[in-house]
């Protein structure tokens, strides 16, 4: 069991990405040439985490992978980030997850989701890791493993004063209202803020009440995220609604930007637990920012090295 204290712990999803590039996403029933494919490293957990660890985190995640050609190779692409993996299990009874991604010239993406072996991290890997988790500063989950699992892994880190972090996606409309009370911060994009309040989110003002609405439910602080719109960052007793904009960029490929933002904010969360919440959104933008700028899922994500001094 690992004595290290951890600035973030992330209890997630590795998938293997296999994208094709296209010049316009297939109507139902449509074949369609590609221009391009290659197989890349994804899964919301696994992303967030590596993000966190590029831009200086000190990362451990806990994850499950397939014994088979694509999870050696996810333990390794960790181990390259720097990204601790003594929690990272493997299992003979599924394979490792994967992403089919489908990404037009308009940087929009479809993607499908086959969960494999992420479904299978259970409540033993959670307390073989509970020791390191409980002395990370932060603790970040998703849904892309069983629910019950997020819950239970974001009960845990409550419990020992352990900042938390919920992305709730793929978003399920009948989300546990435990996971609400369970977050300190509750970061969705405006389609998982619609699904989880069943109102329109189409621009910032919408954001706002939908923000408003999931604060009721019992979250420390909701961010909302609006793509090229910025964030919405309602917090405390929703006294204050900010929207924190973003900076303008040439977008080739949107995929992962979400879990970018979510890896930058656990990063700032760790290193400057006393900056506002609304400032930690305002650099996570900038970072998400960056990685939209090229293709690819973690191939897109920024080191420390690439980013302007003033976001450190």
């Amino acid at each position: 069991m690992s004595e290290e204290a951890f600035d973030v712990m992330v209890v997630g999803s590795c998938m293997t990405d296999l994208v094709s590039r296209v010049p316009r996403l297939p109507k139902a029933g449509e074949t369609i040439h590609g221009q391009k494919f290659f197989i890349g490293f994804g899964g919301k957990g696994a992303n967030q985490c590596i993000q966190a660890a590029r831009l200086g985190a000190k990362t451990a995640i806990v994850c499950k992978v397939g014994e088979d050609f694509f999870g050696d190779n996810y333990i390794q692409n960790f181990k390259d980030n720097g990204v601790h993996t003594d929690f990272v299990g493997q299992t003979c009874d599924a394979a490792t997850g994967t992403a089919s991604i489908i990404v037009n010239d308009a940087g929009e993406n479809a993607i499908v989701i086959v969960a494999g072996a992420n479904m299978l991290l259970g409540s033993e890997e959670l307390q073989g890791a509970l020791l390191a988790a409980s002395r990370a500063k932060v603790l970040v989950s998703q849904l892309e493993i069983c629910p019950q699992m997020s819950l239970q892994a974001l009960r845990m880190a409550q419990e020992h004063k352990v900042k938390t972090i919920f992305n709730p996606a793929p978003a399920i409309a009948d989300l546990d209202a435990e996971f609400y009370t369970a977050s300190d911060v509750f970061c969705c994009n405006e389609s998982e803020a619609e699904l989880l309040t069943g109102s329109s989110v189409a621009n910032v003002e919408e954001a706002h009440q939908a923000a408003q609405q999931l604060l009721k439910r019992g979250c420390g602080s909701v961010i909302i995220t609006l793509g090229p719109q910025g964030c919405v960052v309602v917090k405390g007793r929703g006294l204050t609604s900010t929207h924190v904009q973003t900076t303008a960029c040439a977008t080739v490929d949107t995929t992962g930007a979400g879990d970018s933002f979510i890896g930058a904010l656990a990063f700032y969360t760790a290193h400057y637990p006393t900056m506002p919440l609304e400032e930690m959104a305002r650099r996570a933008n900038r970072v998400a920012g960056v990685s939209v700028q090229a293709v690819g899922t973690q191939s897109s994500y920024p080191f420390k090295r690439d980013l302007p001094a003033e976001l450190f």
